[in-house]
Order: C-alpha cells, then sequence, then structure tokens
C-alpha cells in the first residue's frame, strides 16, 4: 500500500498524510500553522495562536460527559529535518514521501516526522470527530520543540482550563512516561588563521557514512557511532604520520539532538604521501568497525577532490584536533535511582569550518541532558572547559528543564487502568532520557497532572525513522478508552 492515508485508524493516517505534504521542519512551521488554524476555523472550533505561534484548540463535551474534568492534548508540530547525502531533498519546499514497509511506515531518505505528526495527527483527528464521546478539550500544539522547545518555554498563563494534561510525544507502545530529561546547548568557536595550500601537495575528501545515528537522548546509550569523533579520530591518526597534513574544511553531523551519521573533511596532503594517507585510513577504517560492532554500514572513504582556497594554520588544526578527541561523548553517568536509565550524557552533534565577516571560524555544538538539572548545567561546563582549554569561545544557553516524576499521580493510576483493562497486561511506568515539553509546561501551569504516551517509533531523528502501523492503531484505541475514562469534577 503506497497511500497511508487508507490504513487504520483512517482518521488519523489521513491527517497524518496531510502533514507529510506541508514542509514543516523546526522554525519553519508557518504552513503547518495555517493548516491546521484552517483546520479548526472550518469545523467551528475555537482557535487561536499564543504570543509566540503555538496553536490552542477547544472543544466543548459532548452531551453526557459535561460533568467530566476538562483534558489537555499536547503535540509539537514541527520535525526534525536529516536526509542520507545522496537524497535530494529540499525540508523548506519538499513533501515528505512516506510508504509502507512491512509492518511500518517509514519515508523516502528523510525522516518521516513521525515524531511527533502522529501525535498531532491523533489530536486534530478526535477534535474532528462526530461520534467520540469526550470531556471538554483542550489543544496545545507547539511550535519548535526539536530546536529549542521556544514554544512550551514562552507558554504564558490563562489560556487552559485543564487539570489533566496527556502528551502525545513518546515512542513505545505500553509505556506511560511521567519524567525526562533537561537539556543545555554548548556552543563552542575556534578562530584559526587560513594559511595557503602548501606547493606539491593534492586534497582529498574524506567522507564517514552510513552510521545509524539516531536520538541524542533516546539512543545515546546504545553505542552507537559518533561520524564527528571517527573523522576526527582518523585525522588524528593521519596527523601522526604525515606531519605536513592540513585541514581544510570540516563539516560534521547536522543537528543538535541527533547523533551524527555523517563527516566530511577536505584534507591537503603532501602529492608523495597520498597512498600513505590512504593506508591509514583504511587501516584506521578497519579498526573502527571492529569496534563498533553494531554499524554494519560504516563506510569510510577517501577520494581526490578539488583543491581548496586555504587551511587551517597548524597549531589550531592541532589544538581543534585535540579538544574534539578529549570532549566527552556519549553517556557520562547512568542512573542509580532509575535502573537503565541514562542520567547525564553530550552529544557532539555538530563541527563545521565556517567564513564569518572575514573571520575563519570552526563552530562546534554539543547537546547535554541529564535528569538533573544541576548535574545538567555541571556536565555543560565540563564539556565547554574542554574547548575553552583549547581557546575556545564557549556560551550555554537554551537550557530547559527535567520533568520531575510524579509515581502517585491520579491520571497515570487511571490509565494503569485503562491498559490493564484493555490488554490484560501492566503498562511500563517510565522516566526518559530525553527532552519532553512537560518539564517547561509545568512553569505556566504547575496544576497540571501530566502523563506521555505513543506509538512504537524506532529511529527518530535520521533518515530511517519509522512508525509500526499496528502500534498506532493500539494507540489510537487506547488514547480514545483514555479520553473517555477522564474522571467527573471533585
Amino acid at each position: 500500500m503506497s497511500n497511508i492515508a487508507e490504513l487504520n485508524p483512517t482518521p488519523l493516517w489521513a491527517h497524518f498524510a496531510k502533514l507529510c505534504e506541508i514542509p514543516r521542519p523546526s522554525k519553519h512551521e508557518d504552513r503547518v500553522v495555517e493548516h491546521i488554524v484552517s483546520f479548526a476555523k472550518a469545523r467551528d472550533l475555537s482557535v487561536q495562536l499564543d504570543e509566540i505561534g503555538n496553536i490552542v484548540i477547544k472543544k466543548p463535551a459532548t452531551p453526557g460527559m459535561e460533568n467530566r474534568k476538562t483534558l489537555a492534548l499536547q503535540s509539537h508540530v514541527d520535525m526534525v529535518p536529516q536526509k542520507n547525502a545522496d537524497t535530494e531533498h529540499d525540508f523548506l519546499t519538499d513533501s515528505i514521501k512516506p510508504y509502507v514497509d512491512g509492518d511500518w511506515v517509514t519515508a523516502e531518505g528523510t525522516t518521516l516526522g513521525a515524531d511527533n505528526g502522529i501525535g498531532v495527527a491523533a489530536i486534530l483527528a478526535l477534535m474532528e470527530s462526530t461520534d467520540i464521546a469526550h470531556p471538554a478539550l483542550e489543544a496545545l500544539l507547539t511550535i519548535d520543540e526539536e530546536a529549542g522547545m521556544t514554544g512550551a518555554k514562552n507558554l504564558k498563563p490563562g489560556y487552559f482550563e485543564a487539570d489533566l494534561l496527556l502528551n502525545l510525544d513518546t515512542e513505545d507502545e505500553g509505556e506511560l512516561y511521567i519524567g525526562c530529561a533537561g537539556g543545555v546547548d554548548v556552543n563552542v568557536s575556534l578562530p584559526y588563521t587560513p594559511e595557503a595550500v602548501l606547493p606539491d601537495t593534492e586534497a582529498v575528501k574524506l567522507s564517514v557514512r552510513g552510521l545509524r545515528g539516531g536520538h541524542s537522548g533516546l539512543d545515546i546509550d546504545k553505542g552507537r557511532g559518533n561520524a564527528n569523533k571517527i573523522a576526527n579520530r582518523i585525522i588524528h591518526a593521519a596527523l601522526t604520520q604525515v606531519s605536513d597534513l592540513r585541514i581544510a574544511s570540516l563539516d560534521g553531523g547536522s543537528l543538535r539532538n541527533a547523533i551524527p551519521r555523517e563527516s566530511f573533511a577536505t584534507l591537503v596532503v603532501p602529492s608523495v604521501a597520498v597512498d600513505k594517507v590512504q593506508e591509514i585510513v583504511k587501516s584506521e577504517s578497519a579498526q573502527i568497525a571492529r569496534e563498533l560492532d553494531n554499524e554494519a554500514a560504516l563506510d569510510i572513504t577517501l577520494e581526490a577532490t578539488e583543491t581548496p582556497a586555504n587551511t587551517l594554520d597548524a597549531d589550531s588544526q592541532l589544538t581543534l584536533i585535540r579538544a574534539i578527541r578529549c570532549c566527552p561523548n556519549g553517556v557520562e553517568r547512568m542512573s542509580t535511582a532509575l535502573e537503565g536509565i541514562a542520567e547525564s550524557s553530550n552529544n557532539l552533534a555538530r563541527v563545521v569550518t565556517m567564513e564569518e565577516n572575514g573571520e575563519h571560524r570552526v563552530k562546534i555544538q554539543c547537546l547535554v541532558r541529564s535528569l538533573s538539572d544541576s548535574a545538567r548545567d555541571q556536565h555543560g561546563l565540563n564539556v565547554a572547559a574542554t574547548f575553552q582549554l583549547a581557546g575556545a569561545e564557549t556560551t550555554l544557553d537554551n537550557d530547559y528543564p527535567g520533568w520531575t516524576p510524579n509515581p502517585d499521580s491520579p491520571l497515570l493510576a487511571m490509565m494503569k487502568d485503562v491498559y490493564k483493562d484493555m490488554t490484560g497486561e501492566e503498562a511500563e511506568v517510565k522516566v526518559i532520557h530525553a527532552g519532553l515539553e512537560c518539564g517547561l509546561l509545568a512553569k505556566p501551569y504547575p496544576n497540571w497532572d501530566m502523563v506521555s504516551f505513543g506509538p512504537t517509533i524506532r529511529r527518530a531523528h535520521s533518515p530511517e525513522e519509522k512508525v509500526h502501523i499496528q502500534s498506532v492503531a493500539n494507540f489510537w484505541d487506547y488514547f480514545i478508552k483514555v479520553v473517555q475514562a477522564i474522571p467527573a469534577r471533585d
């Protein structure tokens, strides 16, 4: 089946198919916001945009449900724009191309946007319904969750009357989430002096591709390769044997919240040493492949390329390589209170050379996460200090809090009961090492009792993102049963 709008449940999949047609990368949500506002107005639903651009939709209770508590529903409208290097796709203009692959829906060479498009589609399907009993509903559809959570950060009090909130932004069926990690960006800028290309040299392009990548929170504990680290390791190994090797450009990773799958470096090598560097690349690649036995598609190549205009100076180059080697990457500490959950981590997300206003710099971006806000701040300072010792300028910004678990939540208790009645099994109650907006939403609405859940999504934030078809049907059925089990007002 190529038309995902025909999948079950049809109302949800039809909305998701429409979302796939509308470009909606983070910070470019205008078209999807316009679509959703038009959807609400066409159905005589109350709709407004808040000061930052979040969408608020309200729908009265159906007959017989007027005495139930008002329920808030929340998802984010933006998606992570990731694509394979050989995929032609402009996330600002092109539609996502979803298709059915066995038991899953995935996309052609790009992220799918099931994170968080399935949640948005479920909310729209319920808001559109005429035959589903429900209490008074208040939908909050936020912007820019993936690139800074600015929508949730800037939400103001006064828009909602609900005391209960369902966040539809987690990715394992049968799991109920009641807490999450906070995060902070570490931004690094290392200036360098460009030097003319040395004579009797050749330019080559080092390419690291084929890594699994993934979500820098959900997948950070899975031991996946980081393309920035791998490229840097190979360059360092080559430099120890070919001292006149120079870096001309670096372009690794793409987004702060995605584990880097690809990294590219243009190198200038003495002509007499090109074969030597090729041997080093092959040797290091073989070692890395053995170490990363979970990265079967890893592909590292060295090929001739056009001669660049200039290179990094030798001192800056060595300082940079050493700093990247020292930069913490991956899990820093596992939680002692929650078995199997990372407490603190860092993702060395982006490394790129650029020229700005006549100045040449290497820009590096990391995303630090932690279940503890104080540990988040300390690990962010540790990462920044690594680059400060190298003479780089660093800033820590875009911080957001974690969501403190409430195991005694009445909403959680009800949802566990509904799941047990529906499936005969116990729902798993979890805390996630990723950023959910619930921690931020609790600031303007401290009265909200919140639980997060969703269908099974794999490889979010990567072009291999996919959502399990049957789990979407199960998620929808459970969602509706929870909505209809909302208790009466006190």
